[in-house]
């Protein structure tokens, strides 16, 4: 029986943070949230990534929806790698490899959950439909940590980690916007930055 390889398209897209490319894909490869590989032993679920892990420029990958988002070392430019990490995607996609042993917990940490105070709620809220498309837009995600005494603390994956310009969108953006929507919040922290 002969195997047909499945049709796809893949793009980059440059992200602010320039050591951080999105590969783009009109297929779907995570089902619901997001997953971050900081490290190849995070990634012993998922074929692709280790394969892409085996560039010793390959420093952290991200997943969500129809995007995978790489950040490189410093030492190398896109133009020099960009082809190989898309070949490498669209050869796992294209036979129709499982991306995944088994699926990892997707991070989605903006639903609200039954019960819990009705501040954290609405932050969720402005998290999820206000923020949370932004930071995908650019080839990452922020999840809801916490709410303490004023403080929210959020964490940063994919292309806000170590974006250089991800404490100004941090304290520039999210906390005004959050500090606007939701009197109760006095500050925003992250993690993952």
């Amino acid at each position: 029986m002969e195997n047909k390889k499945i049709a796809v398209e893949i793009y980059t897209e440059a992200t602010p943070n320039p050591n951080t490319l999105k590969f783009i894909t009109d297929k779907t490869l995570v089902e619901e949230g997001s997953v971050d590989f900081p490290s190849p032993s995070s990634a012993e679920s998922c074929p692709l990534v280790l394969d892409l892990f085996r560039f010793n420029f390959v420093k952290r990958v991200f997943m969500a929806a129809n995007f995978v988002t790489v950040t490189k070392s410093e030492s190398i430019e896109w133009q020099e790698v960009s082809a190989m990490i898309k070949s490498v995607i669209k050869g796992y996609i294209e036979e129709g490899k499982p991306l995944f042993k088994e699926m990892p917990k997707a991070v989605s940490s903006t639903a609200p959950v039954e019960g819990e105070p009705e501040v954290i709620t609405k932050i969720k809220v402005v998290l999820d439909e206000y923020i949370r498309p932004a930071v995908e837009q650019d080839g990452g995600a922020i999840n809801f940590e916490s709410f303490n005494d004023g403080v929210v603390k959020v964490q940063l994956q994919g292309s806000c980690s170590g974006c250089p310009s991800s404490t100004v969108t941090l304290k520039s953006g999210i906390e005004n916007l959050l500090k606007r929507m939701v009197p109760e919040v006095t500050e925003v922290v992250a993690e993952g930055v």
